[in-house]
Order: structure tokens, then C-alpha cells, then sequence
């Protein structure tokens, strides 16, 4: 968007602030001087209407009346404006403790569509005490990732009731004839039509949830399962009252009844397989093999779980998991020999904003610099371009285009900006003291924070949380409703949540741990002695940072792989001063690393950021190259397995010999279960 437009739609929202009676379309047209450059009244009159609507957008509340009862429908008399009561984030204070949550909740929104919204709505929350600093001191550190690439287009369509359509493809299901093996049926991709009532995390997946046209009936859908863009429709809907998002969450968990699986393993395998079973194993048949007995709610899940420990393991019963897992293993081995494309990879750069973002993130920026810079005269101009995000060249730019917006025919109502010394200072600028209330993206963003917060163990108990919830409803008014049509769990009530709780307690006293703790890349269960740092999540998994005694370095350890916990007294490791800032990812470049070339497929997009690819490049056929750096690569061919042929290794050129001749002879237990395919 232009530098014309900004100005243009700040000179509007200035003037409509300016005056209770209003103006009518042709007065503002004279007042801003930029309507002008329109090439004919028609085109002028359109432009106005295209910024009237987009302020609405913003949850500007721009209020159109007319003073002429009987010329009601005539647009000539309509008067604009904009009520400060309705314009202003109401007066709420908020104490240190809720301050922390909420800068805590605004912080979980990493690399998503939403983080910007959460950085926005604390800056204006920072006029009623809230700093985004407050969060750095919990251990508890949650993250949130969207990206899906249609999570954008289906949050807006859901908070703002409007239909959708797209392109989706099903999950793969396993059908069985009797006892004999069948191959899992490839469902094909189809057009849905959606009324979309919710959205909602679960199980490191988003779905929506909603009215499925087609179908006649509520229906789930995963968003990295839509094969098609989404498309907008028309119209609008109304959303069930008894409908709740937390609720069509939790029934996800009984959409397959549980099915109990027997697996043989080779003696000392299988290490994860073996924990998740209980019990102990019972011989098998062959020498130096034995079978484990699980019941799962998630075959599929499982047969992805044995196929990633290749030749170690061998699904028995029933039937469908048997051939779920000789099929994964077979499209993974097809899809790992195909020759490699050529490409040419690049370092990844942020994709561009789309333009109405654009203008959005500038115009919302202006807005909130001048309350934070009235609350705060003689900030310093630099400390400023970082709490906004910008260079401090851009923030200059900013600070001159506040200057010469205003009134077009009473100079003295311009502001008075000044800056010269790297000090900054506002005067006279009374209608734009106070902060905007929150958008429906920024009150959604922060509600659904710390409704997730409220789920965890050992935060939720917080009394702040509760009345930081209570008051962000009050600041937000209507949008707070945007707030509950999302909702994301980091938590599920299981054996992790436990440890988690236990994790917390000992970071907080600074208590030394061992672990027991399971290692997949080495298949093998380990002891550590760790002295905790903090707690955070990437997706629906949870990570402990510490510096383990064993490796004589902070490493990060999942916490669902941690099979057992003891105090074993006072922490002896203190951080360095210097190491203090959060992780940024989950891999520490080091020395060792070795640089893995992975070609992946449209379903499998979510590798790249996930894994925090280096490089990239795009291919054929929605196809692409990440590459990764990695410390060790003993857990690529699994991981591979597990993928069923959505990503194979393009480099180096032994790791990708010896992916393929491991999955040969992962296959080779499957033998008469191929024959015919």
C-alpha cells in the first residue's frame, strides 16, 4: 500500500474523531486533501467508500446517521464519525501478576498469522500497565504454531461467520476382508462447502469445525489435509448457541475406538514400543524376537510408529495395521529411489505481506505510537523502533507523516512532533491520547493465550490469570467474542501432564534431577542428571531445557520421553548471563552438524518450518528441497518411514544409499504382503 493511502485513512480517522456532529462525505472530501487526487467524483466517491470499509475492519467503528429524516436514504446528507466512547480501549488496569500473563499468552503466538495481532494488542495494553518484558521470568514458556498455510483465510471466515469452500483430501483408511491383509484405500480429494463455527489444536493438528453443506451435518476438518485454496463465499450464518469449541475438541478422542495390536520386536528394541506396552513382552516364536501387546486409539499412529524402527520390528495383528505399515514402508522405498529433480537451493526469506496487511500493520502503528509516546515524552527513538518492530529510519518516517496529518484548513490542529535529538515528544494531539480497543484478531489472539495458559498444570491455578481474562473481555467488548470460536490445547490430562507439574517445581526451587529418559535416534533408554533451565512447546510437545551433566551442555529433552523423574538435590549449573535470552529454535548449531537435503511433498510443507530448514527451493508438482542441519543422522531413515513417501533424502549421497537399502530391508518382513501391488 502507498504512503498516500496511510496518510489518507489517518487523516480520516483524525478528522471523524475531531467532531460530534459528523461530516458529510463531501465536507471530508474537502478536509482531506488527498481525495483530491481521485480523477473523478465517482472514482473519489468509491475510494471513500473503500477506506470507510476498510477502518470498519479494523474494528474502527466508523458510525454513519442522518440529520434529515425524510432524505434518510440519501448518501449526499449522511453524516460520518467516529464516538471516542466506542473508538478508545476502555480505562482497565492491570497489576504486575496479570500483566505476566497476559505479555506470557501474547509471547505463545510464535510464527503465526496471529503473532503480529498479539503484538499489537500489547502494545495498547501497555497504556494500562501491561509490559511485554514481564514474561521472561516463567519457566513455563508455551508456543503456538499456524502454520498451515489456509489458517489465515479459515480464521477470518470463522470469526466472521462467512462460508467457505475447498479442496480436501481425507485420511488414508485401512480396510480388511476377513484375515486377509488389504492395501489402505488412497481416498481422493473433493470440494467441500463449510459453514465454519470453530477452530480449534489438538494432537500438534488444527482443525475447523462446522456445518458441512455437502453433507448435511457437523463435520471436523484438518487444515494441513486441504488440497485446494480456500475460498471465500457469500452470505452469512448463524452459529448454534449450545455449539462449543472445547467440547467438539474433546469429542476428537472418540472417533475410533480403541484396537489392541501385537507387534514383534528383536530383543532390546523397540524401546518406546516397550514403555507404551507396560507389560512385559511375551516370547516369540523366532529366536531373538518377542511380541508386544498395545491398545491404541490411533492405528494409523501406530503403524507410522513401527515403521519407523524399520527391520527392528514387524507388525503381527490385526491384519489392516500389518499392511498400514508394509505400505508406508513400501511408498517411502519408491519415493526414496526416484531420481532427484534439479534445483538450486536459497536461503528462506519470509514470504511479503499481502498489501491489506500491509496497510493494516502501518496504520495500526501509527495509531498506537502516539498514546505510547504521550505516555511516555522523550522516548528514545531507537528503544521505540524495536518495541514497534521497525527500523528507526522507518520510525522517523512515521514520525513525519504524524506531523503533517491532521485538519487540511486549521493548522493548529496539526500535532506537533518533534524528534531532532533522538529524545520524541507529541503535543497537541488530544484525539489520538488513547489507544484503539482491540481488533477481533487481537482479542482472540490474547483470550485464546491465556485460555490455553488456564489449561496447563501449574498455571491455570493463577488467580491473575483468571481476572486478567476477566478484564481483557471487559477492554475488548464485542470482540471478545472472536475469542471463543478458537482454541488451542498444549496439554493433554495424560502421565505428561503430571511431569510437566514436577518439572515446574524443580526449576522453581532449583532442584538437580535424574532423568530416565528415552533416546529413538539411539533406540535405547538412558540416565541423565540435569539441572533444569525451563519449560516450552512446539506444537503440542513439550521441551525442558537444562544442562545435562552427561553431554556437559544445555540440551533439550521431550518431555514426553521422560519415563521417570527424581529429585536428586540442589542444582549446581548456573547460566551464564549471557545465554539468559529464550531458545529461538529447537536445534543448537554445532560443530558436528551435518547439512541433510530433504525433498518433500505438499503434505509434508510443515517440515520446513518445523525443522527449521536452512536452505530451500521449490519444485514441480507443489513439491520442495529444505535443507536441514542436523547433529546426527541416525534418525533420518525412521523418520522417513514414517512419512510414507510425502519425503525423501536428496543429500548427502551415502545417507540417502543407506536410507534406501534400510528400508529394503525393513520391507523384506513383509514380503508376501507385497505380492501383486
Amino acid at each position: 500500500m502507498s504512503a498516500n493511502r496511510t496518510e489518507r485513512l489517518l487523516n480520516l480517522v483524525i478528522a471523524l474523531l475531531s467532531t460530534r456532529r459528523g461530516f458529510t462525505k463531501h465536507e471530508l472530501f474537502e478536509e482531506i486533501e488527498l481525495y483530491s487526487e481521485a480523477p473523478s467524483t465517482a472514482a473519489r466517491e468509491k475510494l471513500f467508500d473503500r477506506d470507510k470499509a476498510f477502518l470498519r475492519e479494523q474494528g474502527i467503528p466508523v458510525e454513519s446517521y442522518s440529520e434529515e429524516t425524510l432524505y434518510d436514504q440519501d448518501n449526499s446528507v449522511r453524516r460520518y464519525r467516529i464516538r471516542a466512547d466506542q473508538y478508545r480501549l476502555p480505562g482497565v488496569r492491570f497489576t504486575p501478576e496479570e500483566s505476566a500473563v497476559l505479555a506470557l499468552a501474547a509471547g505463545m503466538w510464535e510464527q503465526a498469522s496471529l503473532g503480529s495481532a498479539a503484538a499489537r494488542a500489547l502494545r495498547k495494553l501497555q497504556a494500562r500497565g501491561v509490559e511485554a518484558e514481564d514474561a521472561a521470568a516463567s519457566v513455563l514458556q508455551p508456543r503456538i504454531r499456524t502454520n498451515d498455510p489456509h489458517f489465515e483465510t479459515v480464521w477470518k471466515a470463522t470469526v466472521t461467520r462467512t462460508p467457505i469452500s475447498f479442496g480436501y483430501r481425507p485420511a488414508d483408511r485401512i480396510r480388511s476382508a476377513g484375515d486377509a491383509p488389504t492395501k489402505p484405500v488412497r481416498r481422493r480429494s473433493t470440494v467441500r462447502h463449510l459453514q465454519p463455527w470453530g477452530m480449534g489444536s489438538r494432537f500438534g493438528h488444527w482443525y475447523v469445525v462446522g456445518w458441512d453443506l455437502d453433507r448435511k451435518a457437523e463435520r471436523f476438518f484438518r487444515l494441513s489435509r486441504m488440497s485446494a485454496p480456500v475460498t471465500l463465499g457469500e452470505g452469512s450464518y448463524q452459529v448454534p448457541e449450545s455449539f462449543s469449541i472445547d467440547a467438539s475438541l474433546a469429542s476428537l478422542d472418540s472417533v475410533f475406538a480403541p484396537v489392541t495390536a501385537v507387534i514383534r520386536v528383536r530383543e532390546g528394541a523397540a524401546a518406546e514400543l516397550r514403555l507404551r506396552a507396560g507389560a512385559e513382552p511375551a516370547p516369540a516364536e523366532q529366536t531373538g524376537w518377542e511380541e508386544l501387546t498395545l491398545t491404541v486409539p490411533d492405528l494409523d499412529a501406530l503403524a507410522a510408529d513401527t515403521a519407523a524402527l524399520g527391520a527392528r520390528a514387524v507388525a503381527v495383528h490385526p491384519p489392516e495395521f500389518r499392511s498400514a505399515v508394509a505400505e508406508l514402508l513400501r511408498l517411502a522405498l519408491e519415493a526414496q529411489t526416484k531420481p532427484v529433480p534439479a534445483f538450486t537451493l536459497a536461503r528462506r526469506a519470509p514470504a511479503p505481506a499481502a498489501s491489506s496487511t500491509a496497510a493494516q500493520s502501518h496504520l495500526t502503528r501509527l495509531l498506537d505510537l502516539v498514546p505510547y509516546v504521550l505516555g511516555n515524552q522523550g522516548a528514545d527513538l531507537e528503544d521505540t523502533a524495536r518495541r514497534f518492530g521497525v527500523s528507526p529510519a522507518q520510525l522517523a518516517t512515521d514520525l513525519n507523516l504524524l506531523f503533517v496529518s491532521g485538519p487540511r484548513h486549521y493548522p493548529n490542529g496539526l500535532m506537533d512532533v518533534n524528534f531532532e535529538n533522538g529524545s520524541i515528544f507529541i503535543d497537541n494531539a488530544d484525539d489520538l491520547s488513547e489507544p484503539v480497543r482491540l481488533g477481533m484478531d487481537e482479542a482472540a489472539a490474547l483470550m485464546v493465550g491465556l485460555e490455553t495458559l488456564a489449561a496447563l498444570p501449574g498455571v491455570g491455578e493463577s488467580p491473575a490469570l483468571a481476572s486478567a481474562l476477566e478484564k481483557l473481555s471487559v477492554a475488548a467488548g464485542e470482540s471478545a467474542q472472536a475469542g471463543s470460536t478458537v482454541a488451542a490445547r498444549l496439554a493433554e490430562p495424560d502421565r505428561s501432564a503430571a511431569v510437566l507439574n514436577t518439572l515446574q517445581q524443580a526449576i522453581a526451587g532449583h532442584r538437580q534431577l535424574d532423568l530416565r529418559y528415552l533416546v529413538p535416534s539411539r533406540d535405547e533408554v538412558t540416565d541423565r542428571t540435569v539441572d533444569p533451565r525451563r519449560l516450552f512447546s512446539v506444537n503440542d510437545l513439550w521441551y525442558l531445557e537444562a544442562w545435562c551433566h552427561r553431554s556437559e551442555g544445555v540440551r533439550n529433552f521431550r518431555v514426553d520421553r521422560i519415563h521417570r523423574v527424581t529429585d536428586s538435590g540442589p542444582a549446581s549449573w548456573q547460566a551464564p548471563a549471557a545465554d539468559a535470552a529464550f531458545p529461538s529454535g529447537l536445534f543448537r548449531p554445532g560443530a558436528e552438524d551435518v547439512l541433510v537435503t530433504l525433498v518433500t511433498g505438499p503434505s509434508a510443507s510443515w517440515v520446513e518450518s518445523a525443522y527449521d530448514a536452512v536452505r530451500r527451493a521449490d519444485l514441480p508438482r507443489g513439491r520442495s528441497a529444505v535443507e536441514l542441519r542436523v547433529g546426527n543422522t541416525r534418525w533420518i531413515p525412521g523418520f522417513i518411514a514414517r512419512q510414507g513417501g510425502s519425503v525423501a533424502v536428496a543429500a548427502p549421497q551415502d545417507l540417502r544409499s543407506e536410507t534406501a537399502g534400510w528400508l529394503r530391508e525393513a520391507l523384506e518382513n513383509y514380503g508376501a504382503d507385497l505380492q501383486g501391488r
